[in-house]
């Protein structure tokens, strides 16, 4: 492993000397430790080592970005060197910039350390719960890493920060299979600092592969209606990701296409829906500590009680737009909870689907979306019909978010998330022709 410090020295170095204005760097080493189980037997593990260097500069207004995996003296300088190069070649703007001169800091973030042998109890663990419990389901893949970084942040005002976090990930991709039937493929991740608990009991995983069994009976919808349709928090983490992408983003306020752009301080959702970024939440694991602009990373809200709060804007747009960036430029995405069992959404929907995963385009400008409802289940006065196949779901993400039906007291943590169970009307729902 390389002396990470002395490497951010030298850029520094590097920098001044080809005469950068202002600039920031970060330098990172990494370290995974990866174990794969291919169709149900381990078949790999290994360590993998990576560093790099990233160096953004400003000359003159102008931008220059580069980054290399090289840590040798003469590639650091002639990296410094090309990146000033680059910026002189840019287009002027007053806009670029770089956070102010912030307290110094060092993070020390989850299980920085693996215990690898607990590691692998583990996954064995969780392998054999399946097998058990899920005799149904073919494993696919499934991919467990313990993931380190070390990493130092600095630039030309004078701010530090280093990090050292470590975290182990899970992702599982899976189908079920009886007989000649087989479902879709389904995909479930958890990440955790923790091995306290076995794998199967954190995030949706047992959930997920509940459901994925039971797809591979399913009951035939037809027609098209008008319906509600119960969103999982993995569903609805996409559609919270599309709502902000489409209405909040840098890319919609700086072209002035969003909805939302002259609605901050007004109502846009349901008065009952709140979410925050929060990457310092003790549920999120190894969250976010700071921007990549500078700043020390905050939690905020961008929807109170369904009024905008806030964008989600790079320093560079919050100068060019005039309103102001966002605190984090994390996804951890904290949704409040509401006042009903997830049992009692159910029963409370008189046709409708309870929607697993989502597979569709990119929504409108508009926030118009359509697309294939995935792992889903019908439900008809309350009762679950059974899985349902080649089913279409359409509507409007704006108008989606101002038709809650309820939202659960249950949340799922994942330790990326924590989000509960949603339920929207106003969705058509297109079976077979």
């Amino acid at each position: 492993m390389q002396d990470i410090r002395l490497v951010a020295q030298k850029t520094g170095e590097a920098l001044q000397q080809a005469g950068a204005e202002q600039a920031q760097y970060t330098v990172s080493e990494t370290q995974k430790q990866e174990f794969n189980v291919d169709g149900g037997e381990f078949s790999l593990f290994r360590t993998l080592f990576d560093h790099s260097l990233s160096i953004t500069a400003y000359q003159n207004h102008k931008k220059g970005t580069i980054a290399i995996t090289s840590f040798a003296d003469a590639d650091i300088a002639d990296a410094a060197a090309e990146c000033i190069r680059s910026a002189q070649s840019g287009i002027a703007d007053d806009a670029y910039a770089i956070a102010p001169k912030q307290e110094n800091k060092c993070f020390r973030e989850g299980a920085y350390e693996a215990d690898t042998d607990r590691f692998f109890d583990r996954i064995r663990e969780l392998m054999e719960q399946i097998r058990e419990r899920h005799p149904k389901i073919l494993m696919e893949q499934l991919i467990a890493s313990h993931d380190k970084t070390h990493s130092i942040y600095q630039n030309t005002n004078g701010t530090e920060f280093e990090t050292f976090k470590g975290c182990y990930s899970v992702s599982l991709m899976f189908s079920g299979h009886e007989g000649d039937k087989a479902t879709s493929f389904f995909d479930s991740d958890i990440c955790t600092d923790r091995l306290d608990r076995p794998f199967i009991e954190l995030g949706s995983l047992e959930k997920d592969l509940a459901d994925t069994e039971a797809q591979l009976s399913t009951v035939p919808l037809e027609g098209k209606f008008e319906g509600t349709i119960l969103l999982t928090p993995g569903s609805l983490a996409a559609f919270l990701y599309y709502a902000m992408g489409n209405f909040a983003s840098d890319h919609v306020i700086l072209d002035k296409t969003s909805i939302w752009l002259d609605k901050l301080g007004q109502k846009v959702a349901d008065a009952r829906i709140t979410l925050s970024l929060c990457p310092n939440d003790p549920r999120i694991v190894c969250g976010e500590r700071y921007t990549g602009d500078g700043f020390r990373s905050e939690d905020f809200t961008i929807l109170q009680n369904g009024i905008l709060r806030s964008f989600l804007l790079s320093l560079y747009v919050a100068n060019k737009s005039g309103f102001a960036r966002a605190k984090n430029g994390s996804f951890s995405m904290v949704m409040e909870s509401g006042d009903t069992a997830y049992a009692d959404m159910v029963k409370g929907i008189k046709k409708g689907l309870i929607v697993g995963r989502f597979s569709g385009g990119e929504p409108g400008v508009n926030g118009d979306f359509s697309g294939v409802a995935k792992n889903s289940f019908l439900v008809e006065d309350g009762q679950v019909k059974g899985a349902v196949s080649e089913t279409m779901i359409s509507g409007n993400l704006a108008e989606l978010f101002n038709h809650v039906v309820a939202i659960s007291r249950e949340t799922v943590v994942d330790g990326s998330t924590v989000l509960p169970y949603a339920a929207f009307d106003g969705v058509m729902i297109l079976g077979k022709s």
